[in-house]
């Protein structure tokens, strides 16, 4: 463990000394260093419950240290509030989005601190000033009266960005800033703040994303159990160097090894015929086989998302066939989605909002979505729901205090074991999962990994859409890259190449005699 500097000439302009925070019994930062320079991206990395959430609440004035010091220009500083730190330029993107959602895009960048005139908001001068942080975000195409709640996440995203950026930042913290946007607003947001550095801004930028850290950090901190293992210039350490200072151990064999091919003759568990969807999907064929991972490639915003809500019974006015186990059957909500005839599950995309009950407990999470499956004549069985509980607790190790804690309490990672515990409570024959590792850290990525194996190695047929294509090389059977709507192609065993995932996603022609890149029809 170093003291969290670089050698540098330059004095720093943010500076933290021997910073700890307790919660509770839990030590979350332990004696933490760490030195933030303007005209510099100082990438922060670590598994989740490493400590990066509760170092950039102290930056940010969301909570006090317990001990250390704070120093801002060489001068000690204590925030007792986020607006304190505003003030003071720290400003922080944090993961979960903080817009309101039956809001404008210009109410939610403006609300901190609104133009005035007359003693009333000056809507005018609010268009304008929100045009100009949407410009200076990458996103000068997004409407500043359109409803928030109207976005794409990845939208709605880069209008977190210019909000922030509307409070004319010396330091910004951006905590899983582009985990949420496509590729193309990434490469968009990437320019930002290369420009925001050039212009002297200090960045502080967490990513689970390598490739991101390569790509933008002048510096590096390696955060574990609450502590600044080590601090490098960026370009240093090998990806495999980062990784086992991360997790404390030799990084190898990220994805579970793949069985041998489905036999074809095998009745899919779950087979689509012909599905569309209202100009989103067209006359998509595809099927599952039990023991099956297939995957859903193509750029974001393909239909792929739409597909898996389809097929859980959220869309109106899907037409196609549907047949599970093959037999045709009809879906019209959720509810009979996850019903024990059919036996789909579905993982969404923004656990924060789609996936938990942030305020109730670890355990009502849990059990939410089999309640009836413990319940006879109105009355639960809290034994049985107990049992079923710890069973899940024990099969994704998932870690927390107790089960009547706050979900909200838990880090990324474990919250998000908790949503696909949630489901694998119904006991699932099908298992729909949508971007299921965004946002969360390694370690946590690789037992994701082995547990959707060992599910496929079980029975369940999974279906799983990821925007990031080493997933669907490492862990699907085979994969339909959709295009428009529609699959493009499927690609199997190992034919699964990012060369062909790419390509596919950009509707190019396979090269001549490329084996396992079948038709679009072809199941």
């Amino acid at each position: 463990m170093n003291d969290g500097r670089i050698a540098d000439a330059s004095p720093p302009l943010f500076r933290m000394q021997g910073v700890s925070k307790r919660y509770g019994g839990v030590r979350a930062l332990d004696g933490v260093s760490l030195d933030v320079r303007a005209g510099r991206i100082h990438a922060i990395l670590g598994e989740n419950g490493a400590g990066k959430s509760s170092l950039i609440k102290i930056m940010s004035g969301v909570v006090q240290p317990d001990e250390g010091t704070l120093t801002l220009d060489g001068a000690a500083v204590r925030f007792p509030d986020p607006a304190a730190a505003n003030r003071a330029g720290i400003v922080c993107i944090f993961q979960e989005l903080s817009l309101i959602p039956d809001l404008s895009v210009a109410d939610n960048i403006m609300i901190s601190n609104p133009p005035m005139r007359f003693g009333m908001i000056d809507r005018a001068a609010q268009r304008t000033m929100a045009i100009q942080a949407l410009a200076r975000a990458g996103a000068g195409d997004i409407h500043p009266a359109a409803r928030v709640k109207d976005l794409p996440l990845s939208r709605r995203q880069l209008v977190e960005i210019a909000k922030a950026l509307a409070r004319n930042p010396r330091i910004l913290i951006l905590d899983e800033a582009t985990s949420a946007l496509t590729a193309s607003d990434v490469a968009s947001v990437f320019s930002v703040l290369k420009t925001l550095r050039s212009e002297g801004l200090a960045l502080v930028y967490i990513s689970h994303r390598m490739q991101e850290i390569t790509e933008l950090a002048d510096d590096c901190s390696v955060f574990r159990n609450g502590r600044n293992i080590e601090t490098y210039p960026a370009g240093t350490k090998t990806d495999d160097e980062v990784v086992k200072l991360m997790i404390g151990r030799d990084y190898s064999h990220v994805f579970p090894p793949k069985p041998a091919p489905i036999p074809d003759s095998k009745v899919p568990a779950l087979e689509l015929r012909r599905l569309s969807w209202g100009g989103r999907l067209s006359d998509i064929s595809l099927s599952v086989r039990p023991g099956e991972i297939v995957g859903l490639g193509g750029l974001d915003g393909q239909g792929q998302r739409e597909l898996l809500l389809a097929l859980f019974g959220v869309l109106r006015g899907v037409t196609g066939e549907v047949l599970i186990d093959g037999r045709p059957v009809s879906i019209k909500g959720p509810g009979d989605a996850k019903s024990p005839a059919n036996g789909i599950a579905l993982i969404p995309e923004d656990r924060k909002t789609e996936g938990l009950m942030l305020p109730m407990s670890v355990g009502q999470n849990l059990s939410f979505a089999a309640l009836d499956r413990f319940t006879s004549g109105g009355v639960i069985d809290r034994g049985a729901e107990r049992q079923a509980i710890d069973a899940m607790l024990r099969l994704l190790e998932i870690k927390t205090a107790s089960i009547d804690v706050p979900v909200s309490a838990l880090s990324g990672g474990n919250q998000q074991k908790v949503v696909i515990a949630k489901w694998l409570m119904i006991a699932p024959k099908i298992i729909l999962l949508n971007d299921p590792t965004r946002g969360i850290d390694v370690g946590t990525k690789q037992e994701i990994y082995r547990l959707l194996r060992k599910l496929a190695d079980d029975g369940a047929a999974i279906l799983l859409y990821s925007t990031d294509y080493a997933e669907l090389i490492g862990c699907c059977d085979r994969v339909a890259v959709l295009y428009d709507g529609s699959v493009r192609r499927m690609l199997a065993g190992h034919n699964i190449t990012e060369h062909a995932l790419i390509s596919s996603a950009l509707n190019i022609d396979t090269p001549t005699g490329e084996a396992g890149a079948a038709p679009a029809h072809v199941s």
